[in-house]
């Protein structure tokens, strides 16, 4: 669960969040029982002994407590982080998934013959709980648990629009898995669990229940596509703008979310998504000035929240390529090394998205000089050499530093992306399990751009700093040794940046 972020920040974000989660599913659960009500047969089955109007009547019930399994199982698996949820929790929300299945289905009672019973009843709960086990399935195999953020925000409705498509071809095939598997599971129990009558009935029956199944996949598909949508969206961590608070201390609420809330959650998601949209665009630029105030706290607080992830991502590819060994069982043990350090590649993204926009923005936007002042350019531009290096090592490219004649783009050697030492290139990857390859190269062109974004708005002064034999006094932190590689390597490499040599 998230932490409570500071007094009067929009704590309960999450929470309303959820809330609006439960609201849509409603709308859907009571939509599809008017549907229900309105087209299903008024057929009197003595054998249930009940009156067809109740029979009916019972659907907006189960479907209500179907609606909030459902929620549940969004509710303990959905993450942002691409860490799998533990076991018991994927197992809890595999059951409320097949039980709000069996509700579903067996909601539809009116479906079945006359004669028939409640077995048959148990029948098509039955098969609602084979749609269930299916849905999770696809649920978890294909990591659809995952919150992914859009690159570019868009509309609720818009966004809501854009996967209604998606959604009925996905609940086609569920259905369409679900009714073959169910159709021969179901031979598996007793005969009075099977719908009866003539082969025509039968027919009638069959197809009722896929157009069943159907419907309540595709309520389904839509809810979870609700859920993408409505947890990847902004959320403003600031005070109203009439406010006594958002004069004097405008920065607190994200700031302090940024430091007390729990580690790879929700709520630190988006407490960096926000701070990414306010140093990118100009939609709060009251509030990206307040980043520059007088004492240059605010700026050192904020450059430090997102150097930390940065360097512990440096830090675990650092340790996985230490002592590389191509013994299997300790390649294994690598691998997976860098599998978690690539699995916080959306902050570490948007860090470096933040930090080098503030630094060149802080250029003309920075009255007080606190970005300079401070040394955070420095460490901005130390972290994000130290990250490059790292991540090219890692598909790759050279490290040691290369003589002068030999720079540029036309001396690069890469590696294949596979396992392989030559000489000092280490390459430790794999283009074929968890999507690691794609991943390194795109964090490569995020730390580059971000990079460049930096040179370009100091060119001048790297370039009189490099005539001057300064660059490293001015745009290397002093004191410390970096995190990969060594100060000779982000001095070359910063050299090439600044004559648009790298690559």
């Amino acid at each position: 669960m998230d932490r409570a972020p500071p007094r009067g920040a929009p704590r309960d974000a999450v929470g309303q969040r959820w809330l609006a989660v439960f609201a849509f599913q409603a709308v859907l659960s009571a939509a599809a029982s008017v549907i229900h009500l309105a087209t299903s047969p008024r057929r009197r089955h003595a054998s249930l002994g009940v009156p067809p109007a109740l029979l009916l009547a019972l659907h907006p019930f189960l479907s209500c407590a179907a609606t909030g399994l459902l929620a549940l199982a969004f509710l303990i698996s959905a993450s942002p982080h691409p860490r799998p949820p533990p076991v018991p929790l994927r197992a809890l929300a595999a059951f409320l998934l097949a039980a709000a299945g069996a509700l579903c289905v067996a909601a539809a009672a009116s479906l079945v013959p006359e004669d028939a019973g409640w077995a048959a009843v148990s029948g098509l709960g039955f098969r609602g709980a084979v749609l269930g086990a299916v849905f999770a399935a696809h649920y978890f195999g294909r990591g659809r648990w995952l919150l992914q953020f859009p690159v570019v925000q868009r509309p609720l409705f818009y966004g809501l629009k854009m996967g209604l498509l998606p959604s009925m071809k996905r609940a086609l095939k569920v259905s369409l898995q679900t009714f073959c598997l169910s159709f021969v599971l179901i031979f598996i129990l007793p005969r009075q669990f099977r719908t009866g009558g003539s082969i025509g009935s039968q027919i009638i029956t069959q197809i009722g229940i896929f157009m069943v199944t159907t419907g309540v996949s595709f309520c389904w598909e839509i809810s979870h596509h609700f859920v993408q949508v409505v947890h990847t969206r902004r959320c403003s961590f600031t005070p109203p703008q009439s406010t006594a608070a958002a004069e004097t201390n405008p920065t607190d609420y994200i700031l302090e979310t940024l430091e007390l809330s729990d580690p790879r959650s929700l709520m630190q998601y988006l407490a960096f998504q926000d701070l990414c949209a306010v140093s990118e665009c100009n939609i709060e630029p009251w509030r990206r000035g307040a980043f520059f105030e007088e004492s240059g706290e605010t700026y050192k607080r904020i450059v430090t929240a997102c150097l930390k992830p940065l360097e512990d991502f440096t830090s675990k590819i650092a340790e996985a390529l230490e002592g590389f060994s191509s013994d299997k069982p300790e390649l294994l043990s690598q691998q997976s090394k860098l599998y978690g350090a690539f699995s916080d590649a959306q902050i570490c993204s948007w860090c470096a998205r933040t930090l080098a926009t503030l630094t060149a923005r802080s250029r003309r936007e920075d009255r007080y000089g606190v970005a300079q002042l401070t040394g955070c350019n420095a460490a901005v531009m130390s972290t994000l050499l130290s990250a490059l290096v790292a991540v090219e090592a890692c598909i790759g490219k050279k490290t040691n530093p290369q003589p002068v004649h030999s720079l540029g783009p036309a001396s690069i050697r890469w590696g294949n992306f596979s396992t392989a030492r030559k000489g000092n290139v280490t390459a430790i990857a794999s283009t074929q399990r968890g999507g690691l390859h794609t991943k390194a190269y795109l964090m490569a062109d995020v730390f580059r751009t971000s990079i460049y974004q930096i040179v370009s708005a100091f060119l001048d002064d790297m370039r009189a700093n490099a005539k001057s034999s300064s660059l490293e006094k001015n745009w290397i932190s002093e004191g410390r040794k970096p995190i990969f590689g060594s100060p000779a390597v982000l001095v070359q490499k910063l050299s090439l940046f600044t004559e648009y040599h790298a690559v």
